[in-house]
C-alpha cells in the first residue's frame, strides 16, 4: 500500500492523508508547508524541484466538523473492534474463505435495535447467521465487549497506515496512547489492512 501525505491544521491537529499529487499542490499554492519531507527523494518538474513531503502544514486554520467521523460505517466499525468478531473472537485473518467480517445488531433492528455505535458489533457472518434475530441471552452467545461511541481519533486513523514520521504528529496531538493502542490494532490484524480501509 502506498503512503500517502499527513496533512496537519494549522494549529498541528492531524487531519487526513492526501495523495502525494494534493500535497505538492497545496505546497506550490502557498496554501501548505512542508514540515516533514523525504529529502533522498526529490519530485521534479521541468521548473522546479521540491523535497518530497511526508508530513505538510496548513497555513490556515480550517474548521473540521466532528459529527460525520461519528457515523457508523462497517469500515470504522471494524476498526473499532479491531478487525475481531465479538462472539467468537476470531481475528478477520482467522476466517474461513468463505467467512467475512459483518455487522451485527445487538438488539436487532426487527426487534426495535437502532443501527448506533452502543448497539453495533462486529461479527464474522457464521455468528451473525447463527444469532440471526435473537437477543444475545436468547442464543446462549456472549459478547467479549461492550460496544461503546469510540472517539473520532481512533476512528480516524485505525484505518490509516503511518510512517513512523507520521505517527510522530499524531502523538504529539493526541499522546503516546492512541498511537499504541492503534499500534497493537495493526498488529492483532497481523499488520494487514481490510481491502476497504486501503481503499479510503
Amino acid at each position: 500500500m502506498t503512503v500517502g501525505c499527513l496533512a496537519l491544521n494549522a494549529s498541528f491537529e492531524p487531519l487526513t492523508m492526501v495523495p502525494l499529487k494534493r500535497a505538492l499542490r497545496l505546497v506550490i499554492d502557498g496554501k501548505a508547508e512542508i514540515v516533514e519531507a523525504d529529502r533522498e527523494r526529490a519530485v521534479r518538474s521541468e521548473h522546479l524541484a521540491l523535497p518530497r513531503p511526508a508530513v505538510i502544514r496548513l497555513r490556515k486554520f480550517v474548521h473540521v466538523p466532528r459529527r460525520f467521523r461519528r457515523q457508523v460505517t462497517n469500515t470504522f466499525l471494524f476498526a473499532r473492534d479491531s478487525y475481531r468478531c465479538q462472539y467468537c473472537g476470531r481475528w478477520s485473518f482467522e476466517l474461513r474463505p468463505r467467512e467475512s467480517l459483518t455487522r451485527d445488531h445487538v438488539v436487532p433492528i426487527s426487534r426495535g435495535g437502532l443501527n448506533v455505535w452502543t448497539n453495533v458489533v462486529t461479527a464474522c457472518s457464521s455468528c451473525n447467521t447463527r444469532k440471526a434475530n435473537h437477543l444475545v441471552d436468547e442464543c446462549g452467545m456472549h459478547l467479549l465487549h461492550t460496544p461503546v461511541e469510540p472517539h473520532f481519533v481512533h476512528l480516524s486513523w485505525a484505518v490509516r497506515r503511518l510512517t513512523p514520521t507520521q505517527s510522530h504528529y499524531i502523538k504529539l496531538f493526541y499522546g503516546a496512547e492512541v498511537v499504541q493502542q492503534l499500534e497493537a490494532a495493526e498488529r492483532r490484524n497481523g499488520g494487514r489492512l481490510p481491502l476497504e480501509a486501503q481503499q479510503l
